[in-house]
């Protein structure tokens, strides 16, 4: 899937995401515009659905808020946040945000605590490759990677500012997120 800016030359910024048409679903990543389409699998969707559930129910009562797509992240150089400077906008399957002043009607401006991408084959390289360094240079603390194919989890933990090698986690295994103190996921139910 490549990117529109490339075939058209151009950046794109918040602004033009803005004015797309509702029933398009698309990113933008330094400028260039990616087709989130076709829709996810039904097992992308169960995946997400039973993630979601599980970081509710340990989010209740907590700070924490957690957010399934479509759900937009902006992405600013430096403070500049006026919309027509805006050149990344992502939709991680999942957001985990603490800080509730990142939290707009619009969706999130900053990094998330915590993203998830589950992969699809329209976008596994764009998750594994352009969305780590995405989510690495703006300091998402902790980006979850679940294989739905393979059955197995990647977790990349913020180390400074770079991400330290991966912990790879199968179905028998129980991700504990360093980001969400206390919060502990059997793997084998996500892929019930």
């Amino acid at each position: 899937m490549a990117p529109l800016a490339k075939a058209l030359d151009r950046k794109f910024n918040y602004v033009d995401y803005l004015n797309w048409p509702d029933d398009e679903r698309w990113e933008i990543i330094d400028g260039a515009a990616y087709d989130m389409s076709p829709a996810p699998s039904r097992e992308h969707q169960g995946i997400s659905f039973r993630l979601t559930g599980m970081l509710y129910k340990f989010l209740k009562d907590k700070q924490c808020e957690a957010f399934a797509a479509p759900f937009d992240v902006r992405f600013a150089e430096g403070s500049e946040d006026a919309d027509e400077r805006i050149e990344t906008v992502v939709q991680p399957d999942l957001s985990v945000v603490c800080d509730q002043t990142k939290l707009d009607d619009r969706g999130c401006l900053g990094a998330p605590d915590i993203t998830v991408e589950i992969l699809s084959p329209s976008t596994s390289y764009k998750d594994q490759t352009e969305k780590l360094r995405l989510y690495e240079k703006y300091g998402v603390k902790e980006y979850w990677i679940f294989n739905p194919d393979a059955k197995y989890a990647m977790i990349y933990r913020l180390e400074g500012v770079k991400y330290g090698k991966p912990e790879y986690l199968t179905e028998d295994d129980i991700l504990e997120s360093n980001a969400l103190k206390g919060l502990k996921i059997v793997l084998s139910d996500v892929w019930e």
